[in-house]
């Protein structure tokens, strides 16, 4: 079995805390693609078109490892590197800051807002949590340990170095980080609680809204209530899965989903995003041991949610 040679580094410096795209030109049995732009306009003919890719063939934004512009006509290679910046989709900025609650040489434990997405993806590329402080802190090789959904706040732990990322990665999957957090819904007092919700979660892809369905249980949250007033509760809520959507599908299970919650218990029209009235669901605290050190690491969001009342 041939072993694939470590790629070179990217020749192109990130454009607005977002890495180029790196691309490796595939076997070519049939003999199709006679020069790289033969190549590039077919891969990309679905996504930006022919016309858009000769374009930036023309203003020289594909490179290849010697950073120099790669030419329309240059006959193709099985093999080869080539990287481009693809061209950002307009985005609405999140009108609120990112916190560090915590810097060293190893991570950052970020204070995540709402509407922010940790990471690149979809429609949110350079409005995420992590493109913001890559810039913000000059941490160009910054990277996620785990994800934190889009529309809740708190804690999301960012690792400084790639060569550690599998390690902290590894206290995710492994379950051995202690989540806690903060949710603002409705108080009934005829539910019993605290109690502990299982059940099966299925979560298809394009649709937005997961679902509870028969079956062995696949998800685990505990829920404890902590105050009342108002007609509000305010609640803890500790996950021992991490299932998509999995604390707002348990909550809405309960009969009082989350505050500001777009899809539960009824998927809300697609339109500009309300900035006043977030999700009331909160990553208030983070605790593990870390794995390089060994010493005991706990975390407490300086977030609040809006809708308790002080």
């Amino acid at each position: 079995m041939r072993r694939r040679t470590k790629a070179p580094a990217a020749p192109l410096p990130q454009r607005a805390g977002i890495d180029p795209v790196r691309l490796r030109l595939p076997a070519d049995p049939d003999g199709a693609w006679v020069t790289v732009r033969d190549h590039l306009a077919g891969r990309y003919a679905g996504a930006i078109g022919a016309g858009r890719v000769d374009a930036m063939l023309a203003e020289g934004r594909f490179v290849g490892a010697d950073g120099r512009p790669v030419g329309a006509e240059e006959p193709y290679a099985e093999g080869r590197y080539v990287w481009f910046h693809r061209d950002f989709p307009p985005e609405r900025r999140v009108p609120f800051d990112v916190g560090v609650v915590h810097r060293d040489e190893r991570i950052v434990v970020a204070d995540k807002p709402h509407f922010l997405a940790t990471m690149p993806r979809g429609r949110h590329v350079t409005e995420t949590a992590l493109a913001r402080l890559r810039r913000d802190l000059d941490l160009p090789h910054l990277q996620p340990a785990h994800r934190l959904d889009r529309l809740t706040a708190g804690l999301v732990l960012f690792v400084v170095n790639p060569s550690d990322r599998g390690a902290y990665q590894t206290l995710f999957r492994d379950r051995l980080v202690r989540k806690e957090y903060e949710a603002v819904a409705a108080y009934e007092p005829g539910i019993a609680l605290p109690v502990t919700v299982r059940s099966r979660i299925v979560k298809e892809r394009g649709v937005m809204a997961a679902r509870e369905e028969p079956g062995e249980p696949n998800s685990e949250s505990r829920v404890e209530l902590t105050g009342h007033r108002g007609g509000l509760g305010r609640y803890r809520l500790v996950p021992e899965t991490g299932r998509t959507h999995q604390l707002r599908v348990h909550m809405n299970s309960l009969g009082v989903p989350i505050l500001g919650d777009p899809v539960y218990p009824v998927v809300r029209e697609d339109g500009p995003e309300d900035w006043s009235r977030p999700l009331q669901l909160l990553a208030r605290t983070l605790e593990f041991t870390d794995p390089l050190t060994g010493g005991l690491m706990r975390f407490e969001s300086r977030r609040r949610l809006a809708q308790w009342p002080l």
